[in-house]
């Protein structure tokens, strides 16, 4: 019997996007149920009550929560084809505490970009600049954050590729004059085939953020 697999997600969502890439990289197949998160679906809110919040991938009717545990959930279900998280204890440890500081920084920092003015908007400028930067420094001359190989902190860092154009525009500022080997790698990863198909086009998320901005101010 097949697994039945469903993916409750919103289009722009970069935590969905995470688990779009890493089901694509194992190539399951699966059905996409698009969320209206002005208007939670009965199914979201019975399979993720706690935060009500998506992503939320349900195997065989189990539901799972939160991208990073939902990547590693995949990665562990699914090993027959591209491992996401290094076989290596400590190496796997290394992997998670980037995935986990990509996490805990990039969107609550890039939140503060598209919404904030003045004095918090030149800190957040400057402080996801900075985390960018260290980012980098990890990244160094690899090809991808393991190294040769595709995995979860790619998978974690990479949905914000599509929030680069709205960081520019908002933020005034050049990620590539600032951090030219992450914006390599970004692109680099654009020419996976689980990437590309997983990321919306930059114009039109920016056009989602700056109309979701205006109805958030509005309030």
């Amino acid at each position: 019997m097949a697994d039945e697999v469903i993916l409750l997600d919103f289009w722009a969502s970069p935590f969905g996007m995470r688990t779009r890439i890493a089901l694509a990289e194992k190539g399951i197949e699966y059905e996409y149920k698009e969320e209206n998160l002005a208007d939670k679906s009965r199914l979201l809110l019975k399979m993720n009550p706690v935060k009500k919040q998506i992503p939320v991938l349900i195997h065989n009717g189990k539901p799972v929560c939160e991208s990073l545990i939902i990547v590693h959930y995949i990665d562990e279900v699914w090993k027959h084809k591209s491992p996401l998280l290094p076989s290596d204890s400590y190496q796997r440890a290394h992997a998670m505490f980037w995935a986990d500081y990509v996490d805990k920084k990039i969107y609550s920092l890039g939140r503060q970009v598209w919404l904030s003015s003045g004095e918090e908007h030149e800190a957040a400028k400057n402080e996801l600049m900075g985390c960018f930067k260290l980012l980098e420094g990890e990244l160094g001359d690899k090809a991808y954050f393991g190294d040769d190989t595709f995995g979860i902190v790619d998978v974690a860092l990479i949905p914000f590729y599509s929030w680069f154009y709205m960081f520019e525009q908002c933020a005034n500022m050049s990620i590539e004059a600032e951090c030219p080997k992450l914006v390599a790698w970004g692109k680099r990863c654009m020419e996976k085939e689980s990437v590309s198909k997983s990321l919306p086009d930059q114009h039109k998320v920016y056009d989602l953020l700056m109309d979701l901005k205006k109805k958030i101010l509005a309030k």
